[in-house]
């Protein structure tokens, strides 16, 4: 039980760590575009998210990659770079595929995001004969602090729209196009080559 709250505790330090702000800028941009009543989406975005995430850090942690991290550290920024692009120019159209593309969005970008901290976990379970248990407990760490801070998003979504009349288009145009503002000074600060 006491491992379980530790590797809680390091999913929520995580997830939610106001330094390394990216998690929740990725957050911003993949959810920005739901409502209360997409909850189901939601769900499953954060879901995928978590798999894409437990996988490659799973398969970090028992060494079956490994890929520099100057190259993730660029690429996180990325993702979020490209999901808040995708959305200024798919919120026009009224239509799912931007919901759709965000779902491949969380899986695969997901992937790239449990490299970030696939050194970190690597190093806590070094002397840990059963890495499985601790990537789980993890995982499930990750999962409810993502939900908190999707929560956050759509609370915050739901006061734009509904109590200062601001249209969807322009909460999603004006929050992904901050998103990029503050992540291009990232991109330019760890590019790798």
């Amino acid at each position: 039980m006491e491992n379980l709250k530790l590797f809680l505790q390091l999913a929520f330090d995580h997830v939610l760590d106001w330094k390394a702000y990216d998690h929740i800028l990725f957050f911003i941009v993949l959810a920005v575009i739901y409502s209360f009543k997409e909850w189901k989406k939601i769900v499953w975005l954060i879901t995928l998210f978590t798999l894409g995430h437990t996988v490659t850090l799973g398969l970090a942690t028992y060494k079956i990659i490994n890929i520099d991290v100057k190259i993730i550290e660029f690429l996180i920024p990325l993702t979020i770079f490209i999901t808040a692009t995708v959305n200024l120019f798919t919120i026009r159209k009224k239509n799912s595929h931007q919901s759709n593309i965000n779902l491949f969005f969380a899986f695969f970008f997901g992937l790239i995001h449990g490299l970030g901290l696939s050194g970190f976990l690597r190093m806590i379970l070094e002397d840990t004969d059963s890495k499985l248990l601790p990537l789980l407990e993890f995982a499930i760490g990750v999962e409810f602090a993502q939900l908190f801070i999707v929560f956050i998003i759509l609370i915050a979504g739901f006061l734009a729209l509904k109590i200062l009349k601001i249209s969807k288009r322009d909460w999603v145009l004006v929050l992904s196009s901050i998103v990029i503002g503050i992540v291009i000074p990232m991109l330019v600060e760890r590019k790798f080559w």
